[in-house]
This record gives C-alpha cells, structure tokens and sequence, in this order.
C-alpha cells in the first residue's frame, strides 16, 4: 500500500485471498495487519511475561531477606 500511496497512477480494485475474491477494502485491512515477524514476537511476549513475573516473586524473599540481615549487622556493628 505504500507503493500505491507514493504512485497516484496505481489503483488497486480487488484481490484473491487463498481464492476469495477481495474488494479494495479488504486489500487495505490485509496491509494494515503486522508482519509475521511482529506477530512472533508479540506471542513470544505473552509467553514470556508470566515466567519473568513468578521468576521476580520467586527472587523478591531471598532480597528482603538479605536487606534485613545486613540492616541487623550493621544495626549491631554501629
């Protein structure tokens, strides 16, 4: 659709989708769909963000953990 808006003489009427006839409307909602590369990494973001979360609430104890115990020796140093 680039190459259309940059060339006023192109004018795209219809297509086949898979053997379906596709009016220009249709030809533009296909153009505005991301690329298979963006789609991948969307997905892979969903996939990933709930095991970065557990990983984050798994780690969180062990840190308040170690920030208590430093606090108490220097507590008891001073």
């Amino acid at each position: 659709m680039a190459y259309a808006k940059d060339n006023a003489k192109l004018v795209i009427l219809g297509g086949l989708v898979a053997g379906t006839a596709v009016d220009a409307n249709g030809i533009k909602a296909f153009a505005a769909l991301p690329s298979l590369d963006e789609l991948r990494g969307k997905i892979i973001g969903l996939i990933n963000a709930p095991a970065t979360k557990l990983a984050g609430l798994l780690a969180a104890p062990g840190g308040q953990l170690a920030r208590v115990i430093s606090a108490y020796s220097r507590k008891e140093a001073a």
